[in-house]
């Protein structure tokens, strides 16, 4: 078994999101309490072709381990290769695959949940990185619950997935065809879990520490994978551990305290050898802002304001005009169009 479900251990995911989390944010959330993490998909064509573009998005620290790189691609040989490249580069803890991912452009290749549609191709896949790699790191997996509603296999996916090698799975709690939108189905997820001798990490709206416990001890999940609430709160990998602790919620986080993340990550990406210029970095920022305005009093008003920052001293301005705001007058006003 993977170490950290050893021991009766209930780890929380970072899950990994195209655009989101980078080197800089995974280090956030692993502060706050993440235990697992997992990078942004890369090609496994881009890594055999040791794209600089590619290469990039599977850098991560030492301090984020445990880690897994993620691979998307439907040779199950070729993206073997890539595995090993990437184990020759990085040595990560694990190396992921995804079938799970509904954009078009990796369906239309062949990649992500489109393999749902094709058992055969996906077990072909899996168990190729798996012998590819076997006496190197565990290889798991992400997957959909399904296509669309008419063709919810995930259980039957899960069992050729763990024929096939994988040490562990992720299940999203939607099919292809919802994309983020409706609920997931978390009673689809425990079939899942309770169908497969691996363990089985559960995904999809959890958002509080109240949600961890729910699917903890409703469902025979081994741990959650959290991906958009930590978007706009990373604190929710905290307060999660804090609930499961205590039984009740931790302390709200103040304005004052995610400004400071919010600066801070700021500066962390500033200094991070991605980006080629400041204002490169901080366009790059603006969708992050976004993220992390919706969990300030006038949100709205912040999103205009974010929509056009183009550097950190004028990110600091708007943080000095918004605190100053709502400390003298309880209420940030300021922010108009």
């Amino acid at each position: 078994m993977l170490p950290w479900f050893q021991n009766d251990k209930f780890p929380l995911y970072l899950a990994p999101m195209a655009g989101v989390t980078d080197l800089v944010f995974r280090r956030i959330c692993k502060e706050l309490g993440a235990d697992v993490m997992v990078t942004e998909f890369v090609s496994a064509e881009g890594i055999i072709q040791a794209d600089d573009r590619t290469r990039v998005y599977t850098e991560f620290e030492d301090g984020q381990r445990p880690v897994g790189v993620q691979l998307f691609g439907a040779d199950g040989n070729r993206m073997a290769e890539a595995s090993r490249k990437i184990i020759d580069w990085k040595q990560p803890d694990f190396i992921d695959i995804n079938f799970g991912c509904p954009v078009k452009k990796v369906v239309s290749k062949n990649g992500g949940s489109s393999l749902l549609r094709d058992c055969p191709l996906l077990a072909d896949v899996a168990s190729s990185i798996a012998k590819g790699v076997s006496n190197q790191v565990p290889v798991t997996a992400k997957i959909r619950i399904g296509w669309d509603t008419d063709s919810i296999n995930a259980p039957d996916v899960c069992r050729i997935l763990e024929d096939a090698g994988m040490a562990a799975i992720a299940i999203h709690g939607r099919t292809r065809a919802q994309g983020y939108s409706g609920e997931a189905d978390w009673n689809v997820i425990d079939e899942c879990a309770r169908s497969v001798n691996i363990p089985v990490i559960g995904n999809g709206d959890i958002g509080s520490g109240e949600d961890v416990e729910k699917r903890k001890s409703e469902t025979a999940v081994s741990g959650v994978m959290i991906g958009r609430a930590a978007m706009q709160h990373p604190w929710v990998f905290q307060e999660a551990k804090h609930y499961l602790e205590n039984g009740k919620q931790a302390s709200p986080v103040s304005p004052e305290k995610r400004w400071e993340l919010i600066l801070r990550h700021a500066k962390m990406l500033l200094e991070w050898s991605k980006f080629p210029t400041e204002r490169y970095a901080i366009q790059a920022f603006r969708s992050r802002l976004m993220a992390y305005s919706r969990g300030l009093p006038k949100g709205k008003q912040l999103r205009i304001r974010f929509s056009t920052v183009e550097s950190y001293a004028e990110l600091e301005q708007v943080a000095g005009e918004y605190l100053e705001n709502l400390m003298c007058k309880g209420d940030p006003r300021v922010f108009t169009p």
